[in-house]
C-alpha cells in the first residue's frame, strides 16, 4: 500500500435528487480526516478542492440532468486522480455525490490499463447504480454510475477515461445493496455483477462476504473502494440525501473495512454522498472518517496478526 495519500475534495451535488453533498468534504475535513491518516504514519497531502460548473438544478433533459456539467465535473476529476496515480500516490476522493465514482474509477482503470494492474472495484452503497436514462424518472445521474462505467449512456460519459467500456462489469463487487428498481434489477444481471445485498449479508453474515468480494486478490490487483455514506444503516449514519432501512451495523462496516485493511490491496478510495445539511452535528462524517481509519489499518483486534 502507497504511504502518500492525496485528499482530492469534489464539492458538488451536480448529480444528486437533494441538495448539500456539495458540502461534503468540508465536513471530512472538519471530522479529522487528514491528522486521522497521519497518525497511522501516513503522508498525506489536501490537494483543496476542484472547481467546476454551478449547479443549475434543471430538470432532466433527454432523460440526463446536468449531463454537459456532470461531465466536466467527471473530467475534472478524472485528469486530477490520474495524475496522483501516475505520480505514485493512493487519491482519497472527498465527493460529492455519487455520480463522481464515474470520473474517479474510469483514472484508476485507465491507470491499471497502462501499467498492466488488475482492477477491482468494492463498490459499498445502498443502491446498485445502474440505472440508465430509460429506467429512471429523475434522471439523476448519481444513480447511474456503474452501468456509464460499464459502457452504459451517452459517449460524453462513457468515453471519459479515454476507453468505452472504462470497467468491466467482472471487475466490480457490490456490497450493502438493498434499493434497485425493477428495471434496473434486470439490467445488473444482464451485465453480470456481482452483487452482496444485504440479504446475503443477513444469511452468510459480513465476514463471509467479505472473503468472496475479496476473492483472488494478488501482488498485481490495484483494489478500489467506492464507499457511497448511505451504504450503512441510517440509524448510525442520517447525513445522506437518500437513506434507506437496514444497512449494515456499526460492527459489519467495521469488520468491512478492517478486512479490506488486512487485504493489504486498497490503492484508491471514493467517500461520496455525504450531506451535512441533512446531518446531526457532523456525526455522520466523523462516522465516516472512523471507517475510513480502520481502511488504513486501525484495529480492535487483540490477537497475535
Amino acid at each position: 500500500m502507497q504511504k502518500t495519500i492525496s485528499l482530492i475534495g469534489v464539492p458538488t451535488d451536480i448529480g444528486a435528487g437533494a441538495r448539500g453533498a456539495s458540502m461534503g468534504p468540508e465536513a471530512l475535513r472538519v471530522a479529522g480526516i487528514q491528522a486521522v491518516l497521519e497518525s497511522h504514519g501516513l503522508q498525506v497531502t489536501d490537494g483543496g478542492n476542484l472547481s467546476g460548473p454551478a449547479n443549475p438544478w434543471q430538470p432532466p433533459t433527454d432523460g440526463y440532468r446536468h449531463l454537459a456539467e456532470v461531465a466536466e465535473w467527471n473530467q475534472t476529476l478524472h485528469d486530477a486522480v490520474y495524475a496522483e496515480l501516475a505520480r505514485g500516490h493512493m487519491p482519497i476522493v472527498l465527493g460529492g455525490d455519487h455520480c463522481l465514482g464515474l470520473g474517479s474509477i474510469s483514472a484508476v482503470a485507465r491507470h491499471c490499463r497502462e501499467t498492466g494492474k488488475t482492477l477491482r472495484v468494492l463498490w459499498l452503497d445502498a443502491h446498485a447504480d445502474f440505472n440508465t436514462a430509460a429506467l429512471t424518472p429523475s434522471g439523476n445521474i448519481h444513480g447511474m454510475p456503474v452501468a456509464l462505467l460499464c459502457g452504459q449512456g451517452p459517449a460524453l460519459l462513457t468515453g471519459i477515461g479515454g476507453h468505452t467500456p472504462a470497467i468491466a462489469a467482472s471487475a466490480v463487487r457490490q456490497i450493502g445493496i438493498r434499493s434497485v428498481d425493477a428495471g434496473e434489477k434486470r439490467l445488473v444481471h444482464e451485465a453480470g455483477l456481482e452483487v452482496f445485498d444485504m440479504r446475503y449479508i443477513d444469511e452468510m453474515g459480513m465476514r463471509h462476504t467479505m472473503e468472496q468480494a475479496l476473492l483472488g486478490l494478488d501482488d498485481n490487483t490495484h483494489l478500489h473502494v467506492s464507499f457511497d455514506v448511505d451504504f450503512l444503516d441510517p440509524e448510525i449514519a442520517p447525513g445522506v440525501g437518500t437513506t434507506v432501512p437496514g444497512g449494515p451495523t456499526y460492527r459489519e462496516a467495521q469488520l468491512c473495512m478492517e478486512m479490506i485493511a488486512d487485504s493489504g490491496r486498497l490503492a484508491s478510495l471514493d467517500v461520496m454522498e455525504l450531506n451535512p445539511a441533512l446531518d446531526v452535528r457532523n456525526r455522520t462524517a466523523l462516522l465516516a472518517v472512523d471507517l475510513i481509519e480502520s481502511l488504513f489499518g486501525k484495529s480492535t483486534l487483540m490477537r497475535k496478526k
